[in-house]
């Protein structure tokens, strides 16, 4: 019924009870009258009436009693009117307050957890609706943020995989590669402009920073820099090996603006491209706005595949030009050998032929000694004769110099002993000596030389001097014993393998043993086929082909280990010529990359559980709005009887005897009887919603520990015993009282009722 309707019943009842009064004393005095009339015999006429009052004034009290009964009535009625309204007033105070929280309850059930309400105090209920939405909204915001996180992972994941393949299909060239990287890291993530460092240090003493590729919104840029290790801000980064994240950069530092606008980047993000601790250039990206932590972690990782992949691409150019030079000075110095052995076979004609050939000799002679070193010694030793061509080798201007000087003068002292052992077989007139020889300048320089000592004979054949000649090697032995050092570093450092054209094993160095774990029985038949899976022998063979033409290959090989293990490699293949430019033999140089084909297949893996997570977070959250709708069904179904429990227990509680406190978890005074504000003074809205430290004073652990753990919101209250202390009253008295704590959890928070009773009693 409306207020308006009801309000006009009341009042129709206001006028019903003024009319009642009215007819009553109407009736009241009529009867009144006809009773005088009757025993003084009179009829009643309102002649007689008027008469009556005028001799007897008293009885006009009973005339004026219907207008007393009328004012009598209009009052009761206006009480009634006043109880009705306040009653009227009260049932719709009770019908807004369920109809809030039933609406409230109808929006939470709708999914608006933005509702608000605001319980009355006092109403558990109201605040439990309060603590469901709360909790729904945190759900809510707990599942937005595992939605972002799983977002993130996705993105980094798709990243790695992406750029991964980027440097796998451009690890040949520095260059190219550079460039695919810092334009695709900046699209990648939104940076307007991106830098790629890399570290010089071709030449030791002039490292330096390269930019070699550099990327502006959304254009490639052609800048050339240079940048000493220590300068700047890439400097600081590569000499810390750590990213360097600016959020406001100087005005003056970005160099490159847009051709849109003058707004210059005000983020900074520098990352150095390390691996082993080892620094092989640095990135440098730029933005309008900042850059996430996953984002900086992301291009970390990024950077660190990057150094891994330069990493690999130096150690293969490295290795691939000092096979080429290996191959080129073999070429060579085969080529000087069968030079040298055509000479001394020509040379050794002409002395056997020396004594019939004068002229011959002669002018042989004179070649020798523009292209010889040649030196004559007799039997002791000592020094008879030397061409220029030796005297300009070892230092000296003229042959008094050396003349007259024994030949250990020119031997260097590591090979005097094995020099003596061929002097003496020399002297005695034995076979010709042929070989490599170190001899000493006169400044104390090493040359080396290859070598031929050969016995002079007279007309009786007997041994008259011993010729020397000699051809300077030294610097075809000083490239033999570098390019012998770096083909053992390469043995040392990677996997080193020969083929024969036909594809069988030949040799194979200590690292591949020490990965593969093999022994040497079981590579006796081993082949280059064993490198390639089942599925791809016919490809390869058709690669194989081509590589025993003369063509070199760089691919991807994988083989099991002894121990069954899978290894994968970056193998490189270069054929290798014999001096009649025939294909002898393939070498082999390969890098272990299992860990980088673990790191894809993990990628993927995660990729894969990533998937299936979401679509299992799906399902969960489908499962959970059943739950909530479930829910919400159960609380409209039980919302009247909480109400009516809620509403008993507050009365038992209200007309106990002893007083009765309940507090929350932080402290704070939910309930409060009416013994409660007897016993402290104060009234319930006094205290409602303080802290319960009001109502008593401060304790000490050491006065007692009970009320200092009831007082303390964080320390674990003491339940289930019966405890004398005394309470704080509002005046500010201290009154002896007996208190009983009970401990109740609902909802993982703890609601504490004390039950206290007056010790004055």
């Amino acid at each position: 019924m409306k207020k308006n309707s009801v309000k006009k019943n009341i009042t129709n009842t206001v006028f019903q009870f003024s009319l009642i009064g009215l007819g009553l004393g109407v009736a009241i005095a009529v009867i009144a009258y006809v009773l005088v009339f009757r025993e003084n015999g009179q009829i009643f006429t309102l002649s007689n009436l008027w008469q009556f009052n005028v001799d007897k004034p008293h009885l006009f009290i009973v005339t004026l009693l219907p207008v007393i009964f009328f004012g009598a009535g209009w009052v009761v009625g206006k009480y009634t009117y006043r109880v009705a309204e306040k009653l009227y007033d009260l049932e719709t105070y009770k019908d807004n307050s369920q109809k809030n929280l039933f609406n409230f309850a109808e929006e939470l059930s709708k999914g608006n957890l933005n509702s608000e309400y605001e319980p009355e105090k006092g109403n558990a209920l109201g605040n439990i609706m309060i603590e469901l939405r709360d909790n729904l909204q945190h759900n809510k915001e707990e599942e937005l943020k595992r939605k972002e996180e799983d977002e993130q992972r996705n993105w980094t994941a798709g990243g790695l995989a992406k750029f991964g393949e980027i440097l796998r299909n451009n690890n040949n060239d520095i260059n190219k590669l550079a460039f695919e990287v810092i334009s695709q890291l900046s699209e990648y993530i939104d940076a307007v402009q991106g830098g790629f460092f890399i570290l010089n240090d071709e030449i030791e003493q002039d490292s330096h920073f390269e930019l070699i590729a550099h990327f502006a919104y959304g254009r490639k840029k052609y800048s050339q820099k240079r940048l000493e290790l220590s300068e700047g801000l890439v400097g600081r980064a590569a000499y810390e090996k750590s990213t360097i994240y600016l959020d406001e950069v100087p005005e003056e530092y970005i160099e490159v603006t847009s051709g849109l606008g003058e707004a210059n980047p005000r983020v900074l993000l520098i990352v150095p491209l390390k691996v082993n601790d080892e620094i092989h250039g640095v990135l440098e990206l730029s933005s309008f706005h900042p850059f996430a932590e996953y984002v900086i972690k992301f291009v970390e990782k990024v950077a660190e595949s990057i150094a891994t992949t330069i990493s690999t691409v130096k150690i293969n150019m490295r290795t691939s030009k000092l096979l080429t030079d290996s191959q080129e000075q073999a070429d060579r110095l085969s080529q000087q050998e069968e030079e040298m052995r055509q000479n001394m076979e020509e040379l050794q004609a002409t002395q056997e032929e020396a004594t019939k050939q004068a002229e011959e000799f002669i002018s042989f002679t004179n070649s020798v000694n523009h292209t010889m070193l040649r030196a004559e010694f007799d039997l002791n030793g000592i020094l008879v004769y030397a061409n220029m061509k030796f005297l300009q080798k070892l230092g000296y201007s003229s042959n008094s110099e050396v003349e007259g000087h024994h030949i250990s003068m020119f031997i260097n002292e590591k090979d005097k002993l094995r020099f003596n052992d061929v002097w003496d077989n020399l002297s005695k007139g034995g076979k010709h000596f042929e070989g490599t020889m170190m001899l000493v300048t006169k400044s104390g320089k090493n040359i080396w030389t290859m070598a031929t000592y050969t016995c002079v004979r007279n007309s009786m054949q007997n041994v008259e001097k011993i010729l020397f000649l000699g051809i300077d090697i030294t610097k075809q032995q000083e490239q033999n014993l570098d390019l012998e050092s770096q083909i053992k570093a390469v043995n040392e450092s990677s996997v080193k393998l020969e083929f024969a054209p036909s594809g069988r094993m030949i040799n194979y160095n200590q690292v591949f043993v020490d990965m593969t774990g093999y022994k040497t029985e079981d590579l006796a038949e081993y082949s280059v086929y064993n490198f390639v899976g089942d599925e791809e022998q016919n490809e390869f063979e058709s690669t194989w082909n081509n590589i025993i033409t003369g063509q070199s290959f760089r691919g991807y090989s994988k083989l099991l280990t002894a121990k069954g293990e899978t290894k994968w490699f970056e193998v490189f293949y270069s054929p290798e010529r014999n001096m009649y430019d025939e294909i002898s033999k393939v070498i082999a140089i390969a890098h272990d990359i299992s860990e980088q084909k673990r790191i894809e297949q993990v990628s993927q893996q995660q990729n894969e559980l990533i998937q299936q997570q979401k679509a299992e977070l799906q399902a969960h959250e489908n499962d959970l709005q059943e739950k909530l709708a479930d829910a919400r069904r159960e609380v409209k179904a039980q919302f009247q009887e909480i109400e009516k429990i809620k509403v008993r227990n507050e009365k038992t509680l209200e007309g106990a005897h002893d007083a009765i406190v309940t507090i929350n978890q932080a402290g704070d005074v939910e309930f409060f009887n009416r013994a409660a504000e007897t016993l402290w003074g104060y009234s319930r809205t006094d205290v409602l919603g303080k802290n319960i430290k009001m109502l008593f004073r401060n304790y000490t652990k050491d006065e007692d520990e009970f009320m200092v753990n009831l007082l303390h919101p964080e320390k674990r209250k003491v339940v289930g015993v019966r405890k004398e202390t005394s309470i704080l009253a509002k005046d500010g008295a201290e009154k002896p009282v007996i208190i009983l704590l009970a401990g109740a959890k609902v909802q993982n928070e703890y609601t504490y009722t004390a039950f206290i009773q007056s010790d004055e009693d």
